[in-house]
């Protein structure tokens, strides 16, 4: 199923994040690079919902898992346009929505406040390129070209960093998973 929706509304987001085993969807197809066969995610989901491995769960466990997951949730996550499910393949990847949700994922109290960050940075930039037009102190004896590639070197490690940050936190571990693992 195709979503003709290219938003999702918060009451649409809170449905789909309100089921634990959507949730768990969610956060097993941000740790794999490519679709995975739905039978895979049953698998895993059943693991963490029965607080065991993979290897360890029974028939019936990754049955009942599957059948849910196969005529709800599955379905329900596709419709939204959060992931992309191929009935006739079996293959289930997030789809382009997936991005519009993370902010409902990410934990507030675990995220750096970047626009801080750079905004502290800018500052000290400027502070910087005062003090050494104006030639204070040990300031005054850089030349505005060395400056300018410490503020440049400064602002690219930032930026990095932050992107590092954000990739990471696509692969972070839902709140109700790091009890589990």
């Amino acid at each position: 199923m195709e979503s003709t929706d290219t938003s999702l509304s918060q009451d649409v987001v809170f449905e789909l994040l309100s089921s634990p085993r959507r949730r768990y969807i969610l956060y097993y197809l941000r740790t794999v690079d490519e679709p995975i066969q739905l039978t895979t995610l049953a698998e895993q989901v059943a693991a963490w919902e029965n607080e065991t491995d993979v290897d360890s769960i029974t028939e019936q466990e990754r049955k009942r898992v599957y059948v849910s997951l196969y005529q709800t949730h599955v379905p329900r996550l596709d419709e939204a346009g959060v992931i992309e499910y191929d009935n006739d393949s079996g293959l289930v990847s997030l789809a382009g929505e997936a991005t519009e949700i993370d902010v409902y994922l990410d934990s507030t109290a675990e995220r750096i406040s970047w626009q801080w960050l750079y905004l502290l940075l800018a500052v000290a930039s400027a502070g910087l390129l005062g003090v050494t037009a104006a030639g204070i102190g040990i300031f005054g004896t850089l030349s505005e070209s060395v400056v300018a590639i410490v503020i440049l070197f400064a602002f690219t490690v930032t930026a990095v960093a932050h992107t590092v940050y954000v990739m990471l936190q696509h692969r972070s571990v839902p709140a109700e998973l790091n009890q589990r693992l």
